[in-house]
């Protein structure tokens, strides 16, 4: 299995990175963990086929993780020519959310007829879900985005990924986290700890207890960024754009 970042900065694209977007191939499948409004322009840097990915998993409703959604949509319909079926997995209310959102930004946009099949489905906290192969183990964090934020426990070809999404400690991350070959763990600071975000801080303190294999850590304001050579615990992963991590 192999992740490659198509984009793990902040909201305000700190350091010049690209929103929140991680694109996973393996031998079945690709699929994508989150979709933030820069999602084409990631895609296209790293020479990333959107028609090869059947599946999106979208962890929280804010724009920085889901609105990507939209442009992805009118690219498919108009650049990319898409047939076939794409699915949407995330918190309650998310095909709602994309609709008003697309609705806001491209006026009609949804009524068009598409060439291709769009399902959305919605991943319930504490309920095991199978999406297109993928077994997905959704918990719900504390980060207020309108509807449950969640962290998620992705299970597929014998390779088990976790991610944090946004979110401040809770303890929810530790079964999401235990025994995973990949932890996607949010870093918003270094020292500082930002209300509904974690920092290097609480995280160096919790690493055993998450007991993943590997952590990257991700979504890096510019504290965390300027500090970024003090984090040296092995098995910690810094994140960049075009980064991509085999596990």
């Amino acid at each position: 299995m192999k992740l490659t970042i198509a984009g793990c900065g902040d909201a305000f694209g700190s350091g010049g990175r690209l929103q929140t977007c991680y694109h996973v191939e393996t031998a079945q499948r690709a699929f994508l963990i989150d979709c933030g409004a820069t999602v084409m322009i990631g895609l296209n840097k790293l020479g990333i086929d959107p028609n090869t990915v059947s599946t999106i998993l979208i962890s929280h409703l804010h724009g920085d993780h889901y609105s990507g959604l939209v442009w992805w949509m009118i690219h498919a319909q108009h650049v990319a020519r898409r047939t076939v079926p794409l699915t949407v997995a995330g918190p309650p209310g998310i095909a709602q959310r994309f609709e008003a959102a697309a609705e806001a930004l491209f006026p009609g946009s949804t009524k068009v007829t598409r060439k291709f099949e769009l399902r959305f489905v919605e991943l319930q906290p504490e309920v095991r879900a199978e999406v297109d192969g993928i077994v997905v183990m959704p918990r719900e964090v504390v980060h207020p985005s309108g509807a449950p934020s969640l962290a998620l426990r992705i299970e597929t070809d014998g390779k088990v990924l976790a991610f944090s999404g946004d979110t401040e400690w809770v303890e929810t991350l530790l079964p999401t986290a235990k025994g995973a070959d990949l932890l996607i763990a949010e870093c918003y600071g270094y020292e500082t700890t930002v209300r509904y975000h974690m920092s290097w801080k609480v995280i160096r303190q919790n690493l055993e207890r998450l007991a993943a294999k590997k952590v990257l850590l991700v979504h890096m304001n510019s504290e965390m960024l300027a500090n970024q050579e003090a984090v040296d615990r092995r098995g910690v992963i810094l994140a960049e754009d075009g980064l991509s991590v085999v596990v």
